[in-house]
Formats: C-alpha cells, structure tokens, sequence
C-alpha cells in the first residue's frame, strides 16, 4: 500500500490525498511537517517539500508529479481531460493555483491557523487585512471570469484543476474567511461545490475537527 508523507492541512498534501479518494486508492499516511525536515526525509524529498508519495523502494515528491504518475498508473476516473486544449488549460490552472493562488490565501491561513496554533504566536492582522485588501482582489477578480456557474473548470468533468484551486481555497476556510459571494457570485459557487463533493468534504470535516481540538 503506497504511503504519502505530510500532513492534511497542507493544499498540497490535501491535492493528493482528494486525487486518491477519487481513484478509489487506498493509502497510509505518515504525518510530516512542512518544516525542520530531517535529514532521512530530504533523502526521499530534495527540496524538503510535502507531500511525498512511496510504494516500496520507489518514491515521488511534489504534489503534480505525483498525481500525474497516479494517472497513468490508474487512469480511471481520468482527472486530465483528453482534450488537448482543455489538458493544456487544466495544468495552467493548477500551475496558476499552486504559484499565485497560493501566494494570496498562504499568508492568512498561517498567520491564523499555523502561527496561532502551532507557534502559539498570535497572528499578524495587519498582514492579513493587507493580503484580503490588496493582494486577493485582482486573482480572485480572475478566477471569477474564468468559472463557470455549475460546471468544472475545465472540459466537462471534474479534473486536476478543480483539485488544486479548491485545495487552496480549503485553506482559505481554515484561515476563518470564505469568498464574499456578493463580489465573486461564480467563484463562491464554484468552491461550495466543489467542496461537497466526498472526496474534498471528509478531508476539510478532519482538518477542521483536528484544528478545533487544538
């Protein structure tokens, strides 16, 4: 049974462990932090990164890597569109996701969440307010004209893309905020659905339990 090092509040752990629940494969979980890495785990990990997926003597980093190698090594349900513009708009929208997205919610979900809990620090508002007023705005303005209401991102079934811009946002939950719905009607639509669906709704129940007992 393949193993993935890390931790679920990660968006990067949560993109692989959803994409496993999608594919019906089992998997055992070894809880790492996406810090103060050892120096077995950067053995398996070069860049000291989560998650990191093993089966046997055979290891994977990175989250896109990973879930690429799952496609092919179990390509049904498919999570890449056969298409190959909608593949190409697929992988730009994780790319978008995991780089710019990630950018803007990170800060506040670690300052509320992470450095709170964790550190036992209490969080930098100033630094939040700053991200959800300046930084947020124009990429949530962007993924606002690119969903489209009731549909996947991409093509006509769910994929890789819906995966990683709903990992984010999962986060984004975790930090206390959720996308003002009057602003971004598409966008809020978009992540509601695409959180209730099984195999993101019982990771972000765990995730949330888990960071009320904290």
């Amino acid at each position: 049974m393949p193993v993935i090092h890390g931790v679920n509040a990660s968006p990067f752990v949560r993109k692989v462990l959803v994409a496993l629940a999608e594919k019906g494969i089992a998997y055992e979980q070894k809880p790492v932090m996406p810090f103060n890495q050892s120096k077995e785990f950067y053995e398996i990990s070069p860049l000291g990164k989560i998650p990191v997926y093993q089966d046997g003597e055979f290891t994977l980093p990175d989250s896109s890597c990973i879930i690429a190698y799952l496609e092919r090594t179990q390509p049904k349900p498919a999570l890449y569109p056969s298409d190959p513009q909608e593949f190409g708009r697929a992988l730009w929208y994780e790319e978008y996701s995991d780089s710019k997205l990630t950018e803007a919610v990170g800060p506040v979900f670690f300052q509320r969440a992470v450095r709170k809990r964790f550190f036992k620090q209490e969080p930098d508002e100033e630094l939040v307010q700053k991200q959800l007023k300046e930084v947020v705005p124009p990429i949530f303005d962007y993924l606002e004209s690119q969903v489209r209401e009731g549909q996947p991102l991409v093509g006509a079934h769910f994929s890789i893309a819906d995966i990683a811009v709903g990992s984010i946002f999962a986060n984004f939950k975790h930090g206390g905020e959720q996308v003002d719905a009057g602003r971004w009607p598409k966008l809020a639509e978009f992540v509601e659905r695409t959180h209730s669906r099984p195999s993101f709704k019982a990771r972000i129940e765990e995730e949330t339990a888990a960071f009320a007992a904290m």
